[in-house]
């Protein structure tokens, strides 16, 4: 198979190892090569530029600008830009929001050889892949109650261990205000106190420590 007829691959990952195997297993492939790699969201919106790969495998999260950013703004300028959210990644709000932002499909990085290519050619083709285990947890995203914006900055907030008066302080509103968020908070996740609302949005992708 010519060069020009094979599809053409940009890896997006900020661990060198990661994207040496990726790109052994890619190239190994009679029907793909690898193009270009980046190690960050700005490289991987320079990258696609410079060489309109046929599918991009975006990490999620890297140093800089981060793989939804960078999925957006790629997005935005290339409509038809096919690209595979590939991490380690698997809480709900991390798969959610890779999705929303334009990627076509979600790979975990456990996932075996077989399936990341099989899920490349489903993609190419103009399909979409999500596989079983960040399908079901996509459902359970979808039937959870949404935190508004607010809520969701009262919960970084609580995460980095800060106290009704200081969340208040630090948002500008009234602690009575802030009480009435922690509650609203601790019921959409369904627990009963702050460490565990921390535990459940760290698990969910919601927050990070």
């Amino acid at each position: 198979m010519s060069q020009s007829t094979k599809i053409r691959v940009l890896i997006v990952d900020d661990h060198s190892l990661v994207t040496e195997g990726l790109a052994n297993i890619i190239n190994y492939d009679p029907e793909m090569t690898v193009v270009a790699q980046a190690e960050n969201g700005q490289q991987a919106i320079d990258r696609y530029r410079e060489h309109q790969p046929d599918i991009t495998l975006m990490d999620l999260r890297m140093p800089g600008m981060g793989g939804v950013e960078a999925i957006t703004a790629i997005r935005a300028e290339f409509k038809s830009a096919r690209i595979i959210v590939l991490t380690t990644y698997d809480g709900d709000e991390d798969i959610y929001r890779g999705l929303q932002a334009g990627a076509q499909g979600y790979l975990l990085k456990d996932a075996k050889p077989n399936e990341l290519l099989n899920a490349i050619r489903i993609i190419h083709s103009g399909q979409q892949y999500v596989s079983s285990a960040v399908a079901s947890k996509l459902v359970k995203r979808m039937n959870n109650p949404i935190l508004s914006e607010r809520e969701l900055e009262v919960l970084r907030l609580i995460a980095q261990g800060l106290s009704n008066q200081d969340i208040g302080t630090d948002l500008n509103i009234g602690e009575s205000t802030v009480k009435s968020h922690v509650t609203h908070i601790l019921n959409k996740l369904g627990v009963s106190d702050r460490t565990q609302a921390v535990i459940v949005a760290v698990k969910r992708g919601l927050v990070s420590l």
